[in-house]
């Protein structure tokens, strides 16, 4: 199968390299020059639990056009770029090509269906945790199940081929008739871990190491819990916090993609994490004073990266 993947680092990389390894035409696509570069010269090596190896049959562009079209193409751009993104690389989408998102944060669906026909786009979670080391290097640095769906909970055989496709290349797939619930399930996991680990400058195992931190991390999923249970919103598990924190465990090394971004002084995503939280409350009239906090403390970050 043809697979492009749009926006190529850490996740892009992880699904991009592995789905090559089983066989798989894949091409890599990201603004970043040297990345690409580096990836097309040597290949994508990959360090960490799946191994450490280089993947070859692999190239990358930085012009969406240059990659042709595409039958399945995997959406890994941050969440703020969405909407832009996709219109920049419609050149992808060809007659029955199909659109996932396994994107963070909330609305990227939406955004999607913005630009194309709603009936291309499924959506899913990963819980797998990359770090992008380098160019044209990633460590594969948290495991665990991707899930996929249809937007309407519809078993149709397009979800079932790219499951199957998924689960042959090594990463755990497995099919949602709830994915809106699923993602707003994975919404809860990185309101807890990923700012907290962006201002602490904690991996994600760490933050359940500290009674201040698990205090946060309780508090922001709460907040988030009510917002979610006003919507109607019916989630994947009973614990959102417990599977938060089993999460953080399962992905200890992992330096959440916030906390990379942080780091790098890139623009991060908190908007549509925390920050679709405080934006939902205020529209449910729901306090959210820890999501506020955690949202404005990670934007002002970034206002003054070149004062650091």
């Amino acid at each position: 199968m043809k697979i492009a993947v749009l926006g190529s680092g850490a996740m892009g990389c992880l699904y991009g390299g592995m789905l090559a390894e089983a066989g798989n035409d894949v091409v890599l696509i990201d603004i970043w020059k040297e990345h690409i570069d580096a990836v097309n010269a040597s290949g994508l090596k990959i360090e960490g639990l799946s191994g450490d190896r280089t993947v070859k049959n692999i190239r990358g562009v930085t012009v969406s056009a240059e990659a042709g079209t595409a039958d399945l193409l995997v959406v890994f751009v941050k969440a703020t770029i969405t909407e832009q993104a996709m219109r920049g690389a419609i050149s992808l989408v060809g007659k029955d090509t199909a659109v996932l998102t396994l994107q963070n944060g909330l609305g990227n669906v939406e955004k999607l269906c913005g630009v194309l026909d709603a009936s291309r786009v499924i959506a899913g979670t990963t819980g797998h945790g990359s770090t992008l080391i380098g160019p044209g290097h990633i460590r594969h640095a948290g495991m665990g199940d991707t899930v996929i769906g249809e937007p309407d909970g519809r078993q149709s055989d397009r979800i079932k081929a790219v499951a199957a496709l998924f689960s042959e290349a090594k990463l755990a797939t497995h099919i949602s008739e709830n994915v809106m619930g699923l993602i707003w399930t994975k919404l809860l996991v990185n309101v807890g871990i990923n700012a907290l680990t962006a201002v602490t400058g904690l991996k994600n195992g760490r933050l359940v190491d500290f009674a201040e931190t698990e205090e946060l991390m309780a508090m922001a999923i709460e907040e988030a819990r009510s917002v979610a249970k006003a919507k109607g919103i019916r989630f994947e598990t009973d614990d959102p916090l417990e599977y938060t924190k089993q999460i953080a465990r399962k992905t200890a090394a992992n330096r959440s993609s916030m906390l990379q971004d942080v780091t790098s002084r890139r623009p991060t995503e908190v908007s549509v994490i925390n920050g679709a939280i405080v934006d939902e409350g205020k529209k449910l009239d729901i306090p959210t004073p820890v999501n506020t906090v955690l949202t404005n403390l990670i934007l002002v970050k970034e206002k003054t990266y070149e004062e650091i």
